[in-house]
């Protein structure tokens, strides 16, 4: 089929369609997804994961493990959820704004930092920047504080209020130290026990590993948009121009005259997806992996559960138009509205989203629940998909120090037996 918009493409670069599973199976493979791991899960595995990914969203919510914890068991199986601790009290990784709050990798943080200063217009600075004219002194005080004695948590600062929940309910020391980290000041040097633990930006910077790339800090802003859209590609594996800005948060859209330079380029490879009707791009570094999904070389084997805020689904758009899986994160919809349930975990199997499980872990009983498991109206419960499923459940649970397993109930309702039988 070919494109609507027909670009420039080089003549050493051959015109490359895929069918949609096709499609699905590149993009798993860029995201560490296409297969289970084949050693056991090493610390370094964890920084390799987040640069794969090019980024990792932090999420606080933690009815089961919390987002990145998650998002990397996904990718590694059993691990150490400390590990993550670890690379970022040893520098191998940095906490900044880029989805949204992310991990990223140290080597990648100068690039943060210099579109940070680039884009005053982001929410979270715009707030950061508000807070500090009207509360200067008090946000002063607090940093000179941190000067002088070292790093601090919002807990080393007593609250006259207990807060109520939500951002707008904090002390006010915990929302100066998130400023004061919005407007780069402070940086997350640790975490303890998930808490952040702030410190100046330049006691942080100091113990990266590798160290800050300054050179990188001087880029402009085009030089800075285009080596985010490099990455975005690189991560997302196969992708349309639309779906590019939002890895990044990235304004204005990316279309697709813009790529049509990366393209006559090199750097980008145009490809055409069955059933699409714009085209679709993939990065030179991903040249092998494409020839292999093409030539159906690909084979995707994985099946494990997914964080609601893994980058697989978190572009609505993007999985429904790669895994035609209709998804919202439900937990900030109320609950009379909800369709699935608070926490509500995708199915990965064998390259396909085939349903979701509304899970809750009960670590004091170690019990994992799982509330209710929908497949999708087009799945059939084979043996093999009902077993392995069991076995992704199993291994999340085992994970998480909750081995007990619940199924209230499924949709089927027939499959629901079935499970309970291969979960004892």
């Amino acid at each position: 089929m070919k494109s609507s918009l027909p670009l420039s493409v080089p003549s050493s670069v051959p015109h490359t369609a895929l069918n949609l599973a096709q499609a699905r199976r590149l993009h798993l493979a860029a995201q560490g997804l296409l297969s289970k791991p084949k050693a056991r899960a090493k610390p370094m595995h964890v920084v390799d994961a987040i640069t794969r990914m090019r980024l990792l969203q932090i999420d606080s919510i933690h009815v089961v493990a919390r987002s990145p914890y998650l998002v990397l068991h996904s990718r590694l199986g059993h691990y150490d959820p400390q590990w993550l601790e670890d690379a970022l009290d040893a520098g191998r990784i940095a906490e900044c704004w880029a989805h949204e709050a992310c991990f990223v990798p140290s080597a990648d943080l100068a690039l943060h930092q210099a579109w940070r200063r680039q884009r005053a217009m982001h929410w979270a600075y715009k707030h950061a920047d508000r807070m500090h004219r009207e509360h200067r002194e008090g946000m002063d005080a607090l940093l000179a504080r941190i000067r002088d004695n070292g790093a601090a948590r919002a807990a080393d600062f007593d609250s006259e209020t207990k807060s109520a929940g939500g951002w707008w309910s904090w002390k006010p020391e915990k929302r100066w130290l998130e400023a004061w980290f919005a407007l780069g000041d402070l940086m997350v040097t640790r975490r303890e026990r998930f808490q952040r633990v702030y410190d100046l930006e330049q006691r942080v910077l100091e113990k990266l590993d590798p160290p800050l790339d300054r050179a990188l800090l001087v880029l402009d802003h085009e030089a800075l948009r285009r080596r985010f859209i490099l990455d975005s590609v690189r991560a997302l594996g196969v992708t349309q121009a639309r779906w590019i800005a939002d890895y990044y948060r990235l304004k204005p859209a990316v279309t697709d005259k813009e790529l049509a330079l990366l393209v006559a380029e090199g750097e980008l490879l145009q490809v055409q997806v069955a059933d699409w009707k714009v085209p679709a791009y993939v990065h030179r570094d991903h040249a092998g992996v494409l020839a292999q999904a093409a030539a159906g070389q690909l084979r995707a084997t994985h099946t494990t559960l997914l964080s609601p805020f893994d980058p697989v689904v978190w572009d609505r758009a993007r999985a429904e138009a790669l895994f035609g899986f209709e998804y919202t994160i439900e937990c900030y919809v109320p609950a009379p509205k909800r369709k699935y349930g608070y926490y509500v975990l995708p199915i990965l199997h064998r390259g396909q989203l085939i349903g979701r499980l509304d899970a809750k872990a009960h670590r004091r009983e170690g019990m994992f629940e799982v509330k209710a498991l929908f497949l999708e109206p087009d799945v059939e419960a084979t043996p093999r998909l009902l077993e392995e499923v069991a076995d992704a459940i199993r291994a999340t649970a085992q994970w998480h120090d909750t081995p007990k397993v619940k199924l209230a109930r499924s949709r089927p309702a027939s499959v629901a037996a079935a499970l309970r039988a291969l979960l004892r």
